[in-house]
């Protein structure tokens, strides 16, 4: 259990957020031989928990955000190396690289899904139209009314939660006597705790006081070199921020599915089925287990702000549009329907990097949030990005993503908040 405010913790690195952007830079951190605290009571049980794991960068692609396909691009690049670093094989964490197949239901969605490799292409991304016969000889079980198929070879997957938990094991994998090793903390690195507030020493953060728990009378402290704000929705909530920042992150909720592929129809698929249906973009992918996700909905109807409710419209949309590119999915186990909020920005765009303070940038701070629906698939690039900068070694590429971009006095340089010392 951890120690008393009377007794902080040391850590080189405090990682508040256990998500997948968290876990990915407590990971890179603790790659570099730093000791990492990763404070999070119930890690990847949010967005994470919830998301397909698609890694699509081209599909992903969205008018008027080039800047965003850029960082999308870098990591996509990077996720073999990511991948060879996490504790575990490509098989345990459900990576795969076999390509996605894009397809429209009717002539308006031929139309559509054409329109957009005309926007991939000027990006320099490859899109090859396929003939609707190959599309079913590559995918036996697709409705032979599908108007149009797309080839997209650099669009992959992983699954979340597979992934999460080799990433945990990894963090897990030392032991006390080793330099990584934090004392106080569960396994060397974890703290159950929501994250109260910043701590100040002087113009730099020097770590973060956390919500007591159930055994302690006052606040866990960790005390640290750096601290990395990557709670997604919570980060805007976090105590002690730089004054004046402002971090406009609302929740997009979006529903998925997870079904069950009976003996006699396995494969249903081999790869990611992405389409549309009278406008509407439905995707199914499929996992080793013999189970596939299909998702996922975009709302912000406020329905599951507090419990994560499940939108029975939302069910029936996936459902309906999912059978009406591969029919057989009528003839699924419906295994699980969840709805989990993704943080979203106005530019959809992450908040990432460093903040401006009065004398330059703020020691001891990175904020890495606001990742909306690219959360896993900019995890490589989020996690490099930080590695970075606790390292000393900025890339100036990534300054557009800076987290104080929405700041009105953003110019006149932001003050710290409290000049405490535990």
């Amino acid at each position: 259990m951890a120690e008393s405010r009377q007794n902080p913790l040391h850590a080189d690195v405090a990682v508040i957020g256990g998500g997948i952007i968290g876990l990915g830079i407590a990971h890179e951190a603790r790659r570099q031989g730093r000791s990492v605290v990763l404070i999070d009571p119930t890690p990847a049980s949010g967005a994470t928990f919830a998301a397909a794991g698609m890694l699509a960068p081209v599909s992903e692609l969205h008018y008027q955000e080039e800047d965003l396909l850029e960082l999308m691009l870098e990591s996509s690049q990077l996720w073999p190396a990511f991948i060879r670093s996490v504790q575990g094989s490509e098989s345990a964490t459900g990576y795969r690289t076999t390509s996605t197949i894009a397809v429209g239901a009717d002539a308006a969605d031929r139309r559509a899904l054409a329109d957009l490799r005309i926007v991939q292409q000027a990006a320099g991304l490859h899109v090859e139209p396929v003939s609707l016969r190959e599309a079913r000889e590559r995918e036996p079980l697709l409705s032979p009314q599908i108007s149009c198929a797309f080839d997209i070879p650099a669009d992959h997957q992983v699954d979340p939660r597979r992934l999460a938990r080799c990433l945990l094991e990894g963090l897990s994998a030392h032991g006390p006597s080793d330099a990584t090793w934090v004392s106080g903390a569960e396994d060397g690195f974890a703290l159950p705790f929501q994250a109260s507030r910043l701590l100040w020493d002087g113009d730099r953060v020097s770590g973060v006081e956390l919500h007591p728990g159930t055994k302690t009378d006052s606040g866990v402290v960790v005390l640290a070199s750096e601290t990395v704000v990557a709670c997604g929705l919570d980060a805007a909530r976090i105590g002690n921020l730089p004054e004046g920042l402002n971090l406009p992150l609302r929740p997009v909720y979006g529903d998925i599915l997870r079904l069950r592929v009976p003996q006699h129809l396995q494969p249903l698929i081999t790869s990611t089925v992405r389409g549309m249906v009278r406008g509407v973009p439905v995707y199914i992918v499929p996992r080793d287990d013999g189970t596939v996700v299909i998702g996922a909905t975009q709302r912000e109807d406020g329905l599951s702000a507090s419990t994560n409710a499940v939108s029975a419209g939302g069910v029936y949309q996936l459902l309906r549009d999912a059978q009406v590119l591969v029919p057989a999915v009528a003839e699924l186990e419906l295994l699980e329907a969840t709805a989990r909020a993704r943080p979203g920005t106005p530019d959809n765009a992450p908040l990432l990097g460093r903040v401006t303070g009065p004398e330059g940038t703020i020691d001891g701070l990175v904020i890495a949030t606001g990742f909306f629906r690219h959360g896993v698939l900019l995890t490589p690039v989020a996690a490099k990005i930080v590695g970075g900068l606790i390292s000393g070694s900025a890339d100036p590429r990534w300054s557009i993503f800076g987290p104080d971009r929405f700041t009105a006095t953003r110019d006149h340089r932001l003050q710290p908040a409290i000049k405490d010392t535990p």
